[in-house]
């Protein structure tokens, strides 16, 4: 299996549910929304098998300083494969001449984010509404 990666920010509501669903977010009971929203980000990049969308990664950001990564999924039966590590590659490739790039990391992959080269802010905290 050869991955495939694009900046295309248009996918079908199945697309997005199927990928959204395999690591169990909420957000893919929204296919409709997450279709919508793709075409909102700035920068979205994906990793595909075939017509399988497998990975992606959406950034935020304000066109000169600070870049937010609001998602980062690979599908669990395509992970291990670097498909995870490109996709964040790419994303710091593109913003690597603004001031920062910042994410909001589940404990459990602050390991992949440092390997990635992110740093655990040891001063702040993220905070939420969440109304899924």
């Amino acid at each position: 299996m050869e991955i495939k990666y694009s900046d295309t920010k248009i996918f079908s509501e199945r697309q997005l549910q199927d990928l959204f669903l395999s690591v169990e977010w909420s957000s893919g009971k929204y296919p409709e929304k997450l279709a919508l929203a793709m075409k909102g980000y700035d920068t979205v990049y994906s990793a595909w098998d075939g017509e399988k969308l497998v990975g992606m990664v959406c950034a935020m950001d304000d066109g000169a300083m600070t870049a937010y990564v609001h998602y980062l999924l690979v599908n669990p039966k395509y992970q291990g494969q670097e498909i995870g590590r490109t996709l964040m590659q790419m994303i710091k490739e593109k913003y690597c001449e603004y001031l920062r790039i910042t994410l909001i990391a589940y404990n459990d992959k602050l390991r992949f984010y440092e390997k990635c080269g992110f740093e655990k802010s040891e001063d702040s905290s993220p905070m939420y509404i969440t109304k899924i």
